[in-house]
C-alpha cells in the first residue's frame, strides 16, 4: 500500500453533493484522485460543482427517495467508469418542530430523506458491490460505505424528534449492513457530527442559540466542512479496509466522556 489515504482510481457516489459537507467531500475525493457520481435535487449547484472538477464528476439530479433514480445513477457509473467503490450517504433535511406541534408531513419528510433515502442508496450500491464480490472481480475489499448519522441520534435533540429518530435509525442500518456484508468484503461505517457550518445549522448558529451552542463545544468553535471531510474520505480509502461497523464522531468534543 503506497499511500493509505489516496483515492486514486476510486469511484464514489455522493448524495446531497450540491452543498455543505457533501460538496466538500466530492471536491476532496477528486483532489485525492477519485471520481464522483454526485446526487442532489439542486441541478444548478451540481452543474457548478461539475465545472470545478472537470471530467472527474458526473451529476445526477433527483431525489434519494426515488429507488429507480438511485438505481439508474449506480448503473450509469458502472457503465461509464466500470463500477462503484464507495458511497457517501449524506443527503439530509431538517423540519424542526416541538414534539406536540410536529405534523405528520414534517415527520414523514425527514424520515423519508434521512432514513429511507439512506437505505435505498445503500441497498442499490450494495447490490452492485455484492455482485462484484461474487464474480471475483475485486479483492479483499469490495466496497466502502459511509452513512451520515449525528450526535442527535445518540443523545436526542430538542425540536427535532424526527431528525433524531432518523439518525438513530442510520446507526442501526450501518451496524446491520456491516455485519451482513462483511462476508463480501464490504465495509460499512457511520459518521456523526456536532455543529458544522452548513445551511442546515443556520438556526443553531444564529443569534438566539449561538452562545449556548458554542458553550457546548470544548474546542470552542464550529466545525468547517474542511474539518470533517478528511475523516470521511479516510473511511473510503485503502487505509481503512479493516474498519467496519463503527461510528466516527466528529463533534469538537461535545460528547467527550
Amino acid at each position: 500500500m503506497d499511500n493509505p489515504y489516496s483515492l486514486e482510481g476510486r469511484r464514489v457516489l455522493v448524495t446531497g453533493a450540491a452543498q455543505g459537507i457533501g460538496r466538500e467531500v466530492a471536491l476532496l475525493v477528486t483532489r485525492l484522485g477519485g471520481k464522483v457520481g454526485a446526487i442532489d435535487l439542486n441541478g444548478d449547484a451540481l452543474k457548478s460543482l461539475a465545472e470545478e472538477t472537470g471530467g472527474a464528476l458526473r451529476t445526477f439530479t433527483g431525489s434519494v427517495t426515488d429507488q429507480s433514480f438511485i438505481d439508474a445513477a449506480v448503473e450509469d457509473m458502472v457503465k461509464e467508469w466500470g463500477g462503484v467503490d464507495g458511497l457517501f450517504n449524506n443527503a439530509g433535511i431538517v423540519r424542526a418542530a416541538m414534539i406536540h406541534k410536529m405534523t405528520r408531513a414534517q415527520w414523514d419528510e425527514v424520515i423519508g430523506v434521512n432514513l429511507t433515502g439512506v437505505f435505498l442508496a445503500l441497498q442499490s450500491v450494495g447490490r452492485h458491490m455484492i455482485q462484484r464480490a461474487e464474480s471475483g472481480e475485486s479483492g479483499v475489499c469490495n466496497g466502502q460505505i459511509v452513512n451520515v448519522s449525528s450526535i442527535a441520534g445518540t443523545r436526542g435533540t430538542i425540536g427535532q424528534i424526527n431528525y433524531g429518530a432518523a439518525k438513530a435509525g442510520v446507526l442501526g442500518i450501518t451496524m446491520s449492513a456491516a455485519r451482513e456484508w462483511a462476508r463480501y468484503g464490504i465495509c460499512v461505517n457511520a459518521v456523526s457530527f456536532g455543529t458544522v457550518v452548513t445551511p442546515m445549522t443556520e438556526v443553531v448558529r444564529g443569534p438566539k442559540f449561538a452562545a449556548q451552542t458554542l458553550a457546548s463545544i470544548p474546542l470552542g468553535r464550529y466545525a468547517e466542512t474542511s474539518d470533517v471531510a478528511p475523516g470521511i474520505c479516510f473511511l473510503m480509502a485503502p487505509g481503512s479496509t479493516y474498519i467496519t461497523g463503527k461510528n466516527l464522531v466528529i463533534d469538537g468534543g461535545i460528547t467527550a466522556m
